[in-house]
């Protein structure tokens, strides 16, 4: 009789809260508007500074840890270890030349940096370097994997974290909606040609590529959604 009145008490309980949970990870669409959003791209204070760096630094470990976890890399870190090899260099090293020679690119296409720009330059490069140094390389397949999932949380916190602080995208992102305002093309489609051309180039200079990489590409936009959807809930939850 006890567990007959329990289970019909508790079990709306339960349904109740796996549906709050479920809604508190629920993707965002779109970016939110957090307390810490700057109002220009140079419009500094210590709080939003804080929050950007920490976005970033998260976002470089993150992705040592799918270079780490020896399944594949994310694209560009694909492209970064093929350049380190042939130049026998560091991948952090890379990583922060690659950054800024994109960061030329978009002169032509009359783009302009932000402070989280030149941040993303340095941190992510030395993150992935640091990442690299500390985290030992995973030396088999289950922990690989453990190690590809949480990099690709981690680059979608630290991503949500960054972008929400509003001081200009990274590189790569700049590189993308420039041309897409430029040509009109797609953000998806010019996203695409982009990663692809990277990952083959990167490919072909000996980057590892996996089944890491295609989790990446597979789940990275759900992550950011996903960590964007938490700050806007944990912000709206903050007092005022």
């Amino acid at each position: 009789m006890v567990s007959l009145v329990l289970k019909p008490l508790g079990y709306p309980r339960l349904m109740s809260m796996s549906a709050r949970l479920l809604n508190f990870f629920r993707p965002y669409k779109t970016i939110p508007i957090t307390p810490w959003r700057a109002t220009s791209r140079w419009d500094l204070s210590f709080s939003r500074v804080l929050i950007l760096f920490v976005g970033l630094f998260i976002f470089g470990l993150g992705d040592s840890l799918l270079i780490q976890s020896a399944l594949g890399n994310a694209p560009w870190s694909v492209l970064a270890q093929g350049l380190a090899k042939t130049f026998h260099s560091e991948i952090g090293i890379l990583t922060f030349l690659i950054s800024a020679v994109v960061l030329l690119l978009w002169i032509p296409l009359k783009e302009k940096p932000g402070f989280g720009t030149i941040s993303n330059i340095v941190l992510i490069a030395a993150a992935i370097q640091i990442g690299i140094v500390f985290i030992p390389e995973a030396r088999n397949s289950t922990l690989g994997l453990v190690y590809v999932l949480l990099g690709i949380a981690m680059v979608g916190a630290g991503s949500s974290l960054y972008i929400t602080c509003g001081l200009g995208p990274g590189p790569r992102d700049g590189l993308m909606t420039a041309i897409h305002h430029k040509t009109g093309i797609r953000v998806g489609r010019v996203r695409l040609a982009i990663e692809g051309t990277v990952l083959v180039f990167g490919a072909l200079l000996g980057g590892r590529i996996g089944i890491g990489t295609a989790l990446f590409a597979l789940l990275i936009g759900q992550s950011i959604a996903i960590f964007l959807g938490i700050m806007a809930r944990l912000t709206s939850l903050a007092p005022q």
